[in-house]
């Protein structure tokens, strides 16, 4: 089930070093196939995620969900959701469907399917299996300093220079 093309790499280890901490999922394995739910045909339900451990000064969380397996040469990303208050440490299940469904003032920017949400995987038919890494980022600012409107790319732009911390886990995908 793969075409014949290298496997991207894993974009974090390129960016500036930070602080790691632990994001664990009910709903998410580490290197374990997605639930149906989170595949895009199925349900686009983002997954429950809750962390621990984040950095001392840490005022605010973005989560994001990235596949870097993307044939495309950007990856595709799947869920950006910005300013997340600093003393919530968990998303439920389905958070990811509005910005009503975020805590506080957090908020989505648009996925790369268009969307204000979490988009489930969604790789080409016969491509490849995906990697969907699914990202709490400590923020040492209350606000990033983004709006809705800003892209994905604006955003990590503004996490490379805010970023206290990172905690990872990935699923994978493939039709």
């Amino acid at each position: 089930m793969s075409l014949d093309r290298p496997v991207a790499p894993d974009p974090y280890p390129l960016l500036p070093s930070t602080a790691s901490f632990t994001v664990t999922s009910s709903d998410v394995s580490e290197g374990q196939p997605l639930n149906d739910n989170q595949v895009n045909e199925f349900g686009d339900t983002s997954p429950h995620l809750t962390w621990s451990g984040a950095p001392e000064g840490t005022k605010s969380f973005v989560v994001t969900c990235f596949d870097p397996d993307a044939p495309i040469v950007s990856g595709f990303w799947h869920w950006v959701a910005v300013d997340i208050p600093a003393d919530v440490t968990e998303l439920a299940t389905g958070a990811g469907a509005s910005d009503d469904t975020l805590p506080g003032d957090a908020f989505h920017v648009r996925n790369d399917g268009g969307g204000m949400g979490f988009m489930g995987a969604a790789p080409p038919p016969g491509d490849q299996i995906h990697r969907y890494m699914f990202v709490v980022h400590a923020v040492g600012e209350d606000r990033l300093g983004v709006d809705g409107s800003a892209s994905p790319a604006v955003v990590g732009f503004n996490l490379a220079f805010k970023t206290l911390g990172r905690a990872i886990i990935s699923g994978t995908y493939a039709h």
